[in-house]
């Protein structure tokens, strides 16, 4: 019979109350879930990308650690919420940075899908999509934090509704008016 998995809240819990080790227990615990977003998310990428998923994952290690203990966690999708926005900012950071090494050429390339993968979309400009969220949050935040949550955390929507407290219906309604107006945003069909 295997151990069972330490609970995740309770080392977000010890590490807020300022238990250092219990960061180092929290990455094991998290690291292959942050490793298959990582993944996930470069898999979308153009071809010969320069960032690999363990590169994100440190990075992303790396300004969750920032955080430390002054940060209030609430449970494992609270965490993943965080998370979230994270990956975004290193993946965001990464393609301007390789934007600007380029003289404005090769922007880096994802999509923007179904979190479950079952319906592929054609691959966005992460930079593109980083401004349409941002733009998005202006008009209706909680639409944008659920494209946030969704895409770059993976989460499901049950997770998103529990993190954002609200029902899966209107994470479902909201998902899919979002990545509608994303994508008419991206078009240049909705003024910038």
């Amino acid at each position: 019979m295997s151990p069972e998995p330490p609970d995740l809240t309770r080392l977000l819990r010890d590490w807020t109350s300022g238990q250092p080790e219990a960061l180092t227990s929290l990455i094991e615990v998290v690291y292959p879930e942050l490793r298959r977003i990582a993944a996930q998310h470069l898999s979308r990428e153009r071809q010969g990308h320069t960032l690999q998923p363990t590169a994100l994952v440190n990075e992303a290690y790396l300004r969750l650690a920032q955080q430390g203990p002054g940060k209030q966690w609430t449970d494992r999708t609270h965490f993943f919420a965080v998370t979230a926005r994270i990956v975004r900012a290193v993946l965001v950071d990464h393609a301007r940075a390789r934007l600007a090494a380029k003289r404005g050429a090769g922007a880096i390339e994802v999509e923007l899908s179904e979190a479950d993968g079952r319906v592929p979309a054609p691959p966005v400009d992460l930079l593109d999509l980083d401004a349409a969220l941002e733009a998005l949050e202006q008009l209706d935040a909680q639409q944008s934090r659920i494209v946030e949550l969704r895409h770059f955390a993976g989460l499901s929507i049950e997770e998103t509704a529990g993190v954002l407290d609200i029902s899966p219906a209107t994470v479902k309604r909201d998902w899919l008016v979002a990545k509608t107006w994303i994508r008419r945003h991206m078009n240049g069909e909705i003024p910038a």
